[in-house]
């Protein structure tokens, strides 16, 4: 598996077309990997999320091939002076080990199954954020970790970026509830954790969701 990192010029229009519809960067990133190149292999799926920092835009990828964004770094990038970071992840996820404590990020699609018989079949976003943090902290341990606490007893995260976005995928209207999830983590097991880093978390990983990152502390 590799990660890779671009920063995006806001400034530009092509990069403000491809913030609007995660269609129009799902379809960018897929463009990075040749025609043969398969998208999800036995050590992991491309995965994408943007990140607003202050005054900066960062695309991360993950991915088990390496990309090529040259035609991103010409659309939505500063050509003259800016690339792509990528190295290879495999070398961090092997010394991930049970105990250890991390930083994480994800970006994520948390939804729901309605009981109401009339919507059945249907999937629908959770609202509050309270909804929401409930949402992943009920995932943490089939994908390998726990959310930490502080002295309060209170989980160490914060829920942020809460939005719900419509965009056009053909003649369809998709419409997606996301939240960003920030905190602090114990890793619990180690092959599920490699896992949720490698495929993701939740739905819409096409769209920007699902991508778990980790930072030491």
């Amino acid at each position: 598996m590799f990660l890779t990192r671009m920063f995006l010029n806001p400034a530009r229009r092509g990069t403000r077309l491809l913030v609007s519809s995660p269609q129009a960067m799902h379809a960018a990133v897929l463009a990075g990997f040749a025609p043969d190149t398969a998208d999800s292999t036995a050590s992991g799926r491309t995965l994408w999320r943007l990140d607003h920092e202050a005054h900066q835009l960062m695309l991360l990828v993950a991915s088990p091939t390496a990309p090529d964004f040259t035609h991103l770094i010409e659309q939505a990038g500063w050509p003259t002076s800016s690339t792509w970071d990528t190295i290879d992840y495999t070398g961090f996820l092997s010394q991930i080990t049970r105990g250890q404590h991390y930083a994480f990020r994800i970006f994520a699609n948390p939804v729901r199954t309605p009981r109401d018989p009339e919507l059945e079949g249907k999937i629908v976003g959770h609202v509050t954020a309270r909804q929401q943090a409930s949402w992943l902290i009920d995932r943490t341990t089939a994908n390998g970790f726990q959310v930490m606490s502080n002295d309060d007893g209170e989980p160490q995260l914060l829920v942020s970026n809460r939005e719900k976005k419509s965009f056009r995928r053909g003649s369809a209207t998709v419409t997606l509830a996301t939240a960003q999830f920030d905190g602090r983590l114990e890793v619990t097991d180690v092959d599920a954790l490699r896992r949720a880093l490698t495929f993701g978390i939740g739905r819409a990983k096409g769209y920007g969701c699902g991508l778990l990152t980790l930072a030491r502390l």
